[in-house]
């Protein structure tokens, strides 16, 4: 068994190591309570205060993507203006228009790598109307399209052809 490395006292980013709080279940690494800058109290993995992934309590990931939020001007112009977030309908725009991450090519079917299955989604007014699992993307890609001619009214006349799974 290795000896601990005494972090008490030390400064991490904006974290401060007040006293040893046992070692992780899972790693065995010692755990440490620490007291943020923004006052805040969070226990954290010696390993990712000594390697620099952990420099406070969340409050630093909070306060630069506040900051970067108005650096950019497409969210600066639609800030405040809900109209642009859905359409007439109450159809989430994320529901009926293609993100560039996307890498199904069918808006709303995406695959889980975890669960080695396809998810069919479609939110209207803040509510799923349509989450769920598939075996193939093809299901997947069917149920997508039988929701949107429910819910959206977009009929589609192409079959869906069998798709190639991951």
């Amino acid at each position: 068994m290795s000896k601990r490395i005494d972090l008490t006292n030390q400064r991490f980013g904006r974290l401060v190591v007040i006293r040893y709080y046992g070692n992780n279940s899972a790693n065995s690494n010692a755990m440490w309570l620490c007291q943020c800058d923004c006052g805040n109290q969070t226990v954290v993995d010696g390993v990712r205060l000594r390697s620099g992934i952990t420099k406070s309590c969340g409050c630093l990931r909070r306060d630069l993507s506040s900051k970067r939020v108005y650096k950019n001007p497409k969210f600066v112009d639609y800030m405040g203006r809900s109209d642009q977030l859905r359409d007439e309908n109450g159809v989430s725009l994320s529901s009926i228009s293609e993100s560039a991450r996307n890498k199904s090519g069918v808006i709303g079917v995406s695959y889980d790598r975890q669960t080695g299955k396809w998810f069919a989604r479609l939110m209207i007014d803040h509510k799923y109307v349509l989450l769920k699992s598939y075996k193939t993307i093809t299901e997947a890609i069917e149920a997508r399209r039988e929701a949107e001619e429910v819910y959206l009214g977009i009929k589609r006349d192409d079959k869906v052809k069998e798709a190639e799974e991951v």
